[in-house]
């Protein structure tokens, strides 16, 4: 507490709030009346008690008194005035400081180490609510919890403005579900995709329930669907009553030219991890971003940590100047001939090319297969094996340049890259002499090759982290689910799922990678607002810069060939 003197007034100022101003209306009896305003005059404060010397100038000075004769009856009056004002003052002081202790009975501006809820205002959650997996004992059946939010409210849910707009990569889902604009989705599709489905899985009143028809390869599977009630935890009450079938193999199936024409019926829906041009199977996000406990590769979001930190410990300038690709060629005949191009006493290619024995590798503990232990070179290569690769992801995420043969499959979110600015196109008939190009123009424009892997690495870290991951799921289910015609309901044999039950029962990797990619609260914030779906022109112009780009790079490449045969 402050007691301020000045010419006419005296402030009593507090620290919580405005100062308080003691105001004599009569000069002949000071009756000090008290004002909860700012002080609007000048004021000279001291602290650690009364300022005697202005207190006294105040009421002792002859100009203030108009000289009265009486000064020394003043004097003595002063003493009085001077006691009871002290008095006031201290009972004022001892009151305030008496309502200065609830805080929560005040709304004070200037405060700003406490928080006053205010009327008319949603209280914001500033601390996420956890809910860890609830275990019973082994003895004991385990069952799905109640105790999990069927609905949640953030932050932003009220204030459009607020939500990012979704990666441009979001703008597929539009494309892959354009099969089925005009008709809608039926059951009778739906039953048809079950043909060569691994699962059905049925979304109603926020609870997933199971339909498992085969076993997949490995555990994917079991990790795609893990992946889904993640999904559930983070957006709880938000996903819509569906089913969708899914089939975990690497290759697409429902053929385009299969329902073409006025009396082909719709393509049945099947959710898949690729797609190409030939097919209208609709690509999810592949098992791997929950872990892929076979091959002991973490969840994409510890994956992602890692592989940034190891990028900051090897400068791209400071890399091995060629080119590097590790891992199984005995899936495709494309990977074999690319073994053609590692070196050799006869010629280098500037490849250095490694077969992955994964039976070594796992007798090893993978200790050489960690893949943020990979980006040690300033080119890596990706090529497709049987079909798509999820490798592709922890290629391009390493800083390095990409050298990307020319893919025949697409994923989730492959499909908006570029060449030459997020990775550079490798022939894919006549791979040795189309890398060798690559290397050299990188290691003579040092500049823009390091520009091109920093594209790549800053799409993979920022455009696919965990939370886009999510939001790519939760706006496809949607629109999925805006498209089926029917309701929605939990067939017989199948039975609920929770994360409980998945992994409370594992052991192992599974379950470790299950524990650290669990979901342990609700997002507080809304998911990212989806952009509309590309006109048919833009999308033409898409296709037609992709092509431009990648014949401009067989100029280059053609033209290097030609100047060293006319030197030899």
């Amino acid at each position: 507490m402050l007691i301020c003197g000045g010419s006419k007034h005296i402030s009593l100022v507090l620290s919580i709030a405005y100062p308080v101003c003691i105001t004599p209306h009569s000069t002949t009896f000071f009756r000090p009346l008290i004002s909860t305003e700012p002080c609007s005059y000048p004021v000279v404060c001291e602290t650690g008690g009364w300022n005697s010397r202005s207190f006294h100038d105040f009421f002792s000075n002859p100009a203030e008194e108009n000289k009265r004769a009486e000064r020394p009856q003043l004097k003595k009056g002063l003493a009085t005035v001077r006691t009871l004002l002290f008095l006031l003052v201290f009972f004022i002081a001892v009151f305030i400081y008496s309502l200065w202790i609830d805080v929560s009975k005040f709304s004070v501006q200037k405060l700003t180490n406490v928080i006053i809820p205010q009327k008319h205002q949603t209280p914001i959650i500033t601390r996420k609510l956890e809910f860890p997996l609830n275990c019973v004992t082994k003895n004991q059946t385990q069952t799905c919890p109640t105790n999990y939010p069927k609905t949640f409210k953030t932050e932003d849910q009220e204030d459009i403005s607020s939500k990012p707009e979704c990666p441009n990569y979001f703008r597929w889902i539009h494309e892959d579900l354009r099969p089925w604009n005009a008709t809608g989705i039926s059951r009778d599709m739906v039953e048809r995709a079950k043909t060569t489905a691994h699962f059905r899985l049925i979304i109603v009143e926020g609870k997933a329930y199971l339909d498992k028809y085969k076993k997949s390869i490995q555990t994917r599977d079991k990790f795609t669907i893990w992946g889904i009630l993640q999904l559930l935890r983070r957006y709880p009450g938000k996903i819509p009553d569906l089913e969708l079938m899914f089939d975990c193999d690497d290759q697409p199936v429902i053929q385009s030219s299969d329902y073409r024409g006025q009396n082909k019926t719709g393509p049945p829906p099947l959710f898949r991890y690729c797609g190409d041009k030939w097919t209208e199977d609709m690509v999810f996000p592949d098992w791997s971003f929950w872990g892929w406990a076979e091959i002991n590769i973490k969840p994409w979001e510890k994956v992602l940590i890692d592989v940034r930190e190891g990028n900051n410990r090897s400068r791209w300038i400071d890399r091995e100047p060629y080119a590097y690709w590790k891992g199984n060629p005995f899936v495709a005949e494309t990977r074999k001939d690319l073994l053609t191009c590692n070196v050799s006493d006869q010629q280098d290619w500037n490849a250095r090319l490694f077969i992955q024995d994964w039976i070594l590798e796992s007798q090893q503990e993978f200790k050489q297969s960690n893949v943020a232990n990979q980006c040690t070179h300033r080119y890596k290569i990706y090529i497709e094996g049987y079909a798509w690769s999820v490798s592709e992801k922890y290629i391009l995420a390493c800083d390095s340049v990409t050298l990307l043969v020319k893919p025949h499959y697409y994923d989730f979110f492959t499909r908006s890259l570029k060449p030459v600015e997020h990775y550079w196109p490798v022939r894919e008939n006549d791979k040795c002499k189309s890398i060798k190009f690559a290397v050299d123009w990188g290691n003579k424009h040092k500049q823009k090759a390091q520009e091109i892997g920093k594209a790549a690495s800053d799409f993979i870290q920022e455009g696919l982290k965990m939370d886009h991951v999510y939001d790519y799921m939760f706006h496809l289910l949607n629109e999925y689910a805006k498209l089926l015609k029917f309701t929605p309901q939990v067939p017989d044999g199948a039975t609920e799922l929770c994360s409980e039950i998945m992994a409370c029962s594992a052991d192992g990797l599974e379950r470790k990678f299950m524990m650290e990619s669990l979901v342990k609260s609700p997002s507080t914030t809304s998911p990212c607002t989806m952009p509309p779906p590309y006109k048919p022109q833009i999308l033409k112009d898409f296709y037609r810069k992709q092509s431009n780009a990648e014949r401009q790079v067989e100029k280059w490449e053609n033209g290097y060939w030609e100047s060293l045969s006319k030197k030899q």
